[in-house]
């Protein structure tokens, strides 16, 4: 009977995690403001802009924040693998299945919107405990620099897809084009260039220190002047859309007083976020390809993830390979990707939506079932026996008082048994029980 319990126990599903039930739950109240009230009008409003930039920016800034910077010089060139080959190819994957199923051209640009990996979920989901350190960053850094190459395809794809579905001229999402992405990629290095200065400035002129001690070492601001300088980069990112800045940034603008509310203000943003998403799940979806699309983009991480990153990244156990080809997740990035685009492909929105929903499903779906093959493996494995030694005689007293005989009690009150710990619980002697194997189970 007790090993059957110990069974059903080691079969029990993990608890949810607090932030996935607070996230269902955002879900349903945006979707219900947005059966309320149609959110429409808002879009493209310079509130609208700058409040999803901002919460963009924290995601980023939270995500790059907390990657190991020895693991990423390490994995440099599987990073850039896979933020440049490896999101043409789940573009290319994801694009063709959409393709080959509806016959649609204008479907092309599905592909890219949820080809990359959102960081804003990354770095809200990351601490599941099964990730090393090393695959963690690798996952990190991969979803905070995918998007540069993803808005570069939507340039030149959206030009094609949006000839090919009939339409003349040029899609408005283009913009400048080459020209524009090329500004863009000047206005972010400004910024971050700005960004170091300030902060390498305000670490010599209100430096933070060690208590009782000089300034740390390297110089860092205090923590006042840090958090107004960060919060102005991200204000100015967000105001801008200049985010390559922001995740390069998180990378040197660090200081142990952000740990914790950098944190909580990741998972404040991703619940924001994903009141956001109900509110144009509300609008009307397109059920079966949204969940075509959600599905392509979780295998083609799996494809990538599985076979390019070895090529790339050596030494990664079977583990963490695993855990980056089930890392596909997808949010505000997809979201804002597809507003974009709505205008010059219509329902864009209404299948992007309940693709980032299917996404992140099939994610903690399969995070899950590999927590709980991972549990049973670990059963599995034989532990070896171990056999009771046996206990020494007491000496006798040198006062000549008898000592105890081999049959009576000892300290805890079992025959022969082990003295009792000082802490009043049964001796450890026995690593795999309470006090050693059962008398069901014997030792072999």
């Amino acid at each position: 009977m007790e090993k059957s319990r110990r069974g059903r126990a080691r079969r029990k599903l993990p608890p949810v995690p607090a932030v996935l039930l607070g996230a269902l739950g955002a879900l349903v109240l945006g979707t219900l403001i947005g059966l309320a009230a149609d959110p429409s009008p808002l879009v493209g409003t310079t509130g609208y802009v700058v409040a999803t930039g901002l919460l963009l920016a924290v995601g980023l800034y939270g995500s790059t924040y907390g990657i190991d910077l020895a693991d990423l010089r390490r994995d440099l060139r599987g990073v850039v693998a896979a933020v440049t080959l490896g999101v043409v190819l789940k573009a290319g994957m994801i694009s063709g299945v959409m393709v080959l199923a509806f016959d649609r051209p204008e479907y092309l640009v599905l592909g890219i919107v949820v080809a990359q990996i959102d960081p804003l979920s990354v770095a809200a989901l990351s601490q599941d405990g099964h990730m090393s350190q090393r695959a963690r960053s690798l996952l990190t850094a991969w979803a905070s620099f995918d998007d540069p190459m993803t808005v570069l395809l939507t340039l030149y794809a959206a030009g094609y897809a949006y000839t090919a579905a009939g339409h003349s001229g040029t899609p408005s999402v283009m913009g400048g084009g080459a020209r524009g992405y090329a500004l863009g990629l000047v206005l972010n290095a400004l910024l971050l260039a700005g960004a170091l200065l300030a902060w390498w400035a305000g670490g010599r002129l209100w430096p933070a220190r060690q208590a009782g001690e000089g300034p740390e070492r390297p110089r860092r601001p205090a923590t006042p002047l840090a958090v107004l300088l960060v919060v102005a980069m991200l204000l100015l990112a967000a105001v801008n859309m200049l985010m390559l800045a922001v995740a390069v940034a998180g990378l040197f603008l660090r200081t142990r007083a952000f740990t914790r509310p950098l944190a909580r203000s990741v998972t404040s943003a991703f619940l924001l976020a994903t009141v956001l998403l109900g509110l144009f799940v509300a609008q009307g979806v397109s059920l079966g390809p949204g969940l075509l699309l959600g599905a392509s983009a979780f295998l083609a991480q799996a494809v990538v993830a599985v076979l390019l990153m070895p090529l790339f990244v050596r030494g990664l156990s079977r583990r963490d390979r695993i855990l980056l080809g089930i890392g596909q997740q997808n949010g505000l990035t997809a979201v804002l990707l597809a507003l974009t685009l709505e205008r010059d492909f219509p329902k864009t929105v209404g299948i992007v939506a309940p693709a980032v929903v299917t996404v992140n499903l099939l994610h903690y779906g399969a995070q899950i079932a590999f927590g709980c093959w991972s549990r049973h493996r670990a059963g599995k494995k034989p532990h070896p026996a171990v056999v009771p030694k046996p206990l020494p005689r007491h000496p006798a007293p040198a006062d000549g008082t008898p000592g105890p005989s081999p049959g009576a009690p000892s300290g805890d009150g079992t025959p022969g048994g082990a003295p009792a710990s000082t802490d009043g619980l049964r001796s450890t002697a026995y690593p795999h029980g309470c006090g050693g194997p059962s008398r069901q189970t014997p030792v072999e």
